[in-house]
């Protein structure tokens, strides 16, 4: 019984440690790169949108404010939006390999009122394994097409 034991526990510490490094950010800010874990994200705001969906006329999806993933990050906001650092852009990138780009000054409440939300949960339950561990949400877009599924990583791009 020991034997059957050992492997068991092992194999249960691999899809653990499997889990956890899926839940992992990984934001490349142009300075350098910083993994934020799913610990990092909980820890700032959280924020509650509702917005309809192809599926459902009304959905609540809960997360952060993706400009506060990116401060947290290390990109700053505010008076430091101008000159050049207005046609920096942000490329979200998933697992499958679907991308989209977000101007900065969408995400600066200096510039907006919008709220663009990196989602966990999806009407109070963790996102599906299709649609997670994290989510693009624009409730105001008339489109979906930005509302990237599995996100994974975060690229700030300078257009030059």
């Amino acid at each position: 019984m020991k034997r059957l034991l050992l492997p068991a526990s092992l194999l249960l510490l691999f899809f653990a440690s499997t889990i956890v490094q899926c839940q992992q950010l990984t934001v490349h800010t142009g300075t350098g790169n910083q993994i934020l874990t799913r610990a990092d994200l909980a820890a700032l705001p959280h924020v509650k949108v509702t917005a309809s969906e192809h599926s459902a006329p009304s959905v609540t999806f809960e997360g952060v404010t993706l400009n506060s993933v990116l401060e947290k990050a290390g990109v700053s906001f505010g008076e430091s939006m101008k000159g050049k650092r207005l046609a920096s852009c942000l490329l979200v990138e998933a697992a499958d390999g679907y991308r989209t780009v977000i101007a900065l000054p969408e995400l600066d409440p200096a510039f907006t009122d919008k709220q663009v939300v990196l989602a966990f949960m999806r009407d109070g339950q963790p996102l599906t394994e299709k649609e997670g561990p994290y989510r693009i949400v624009i409730p105001d877009e008339k489109r979906m097409a930005r509302w990237v599924r599995q996100v994974t990583t975060l690229k700030i791009v300078e257009v030059q």
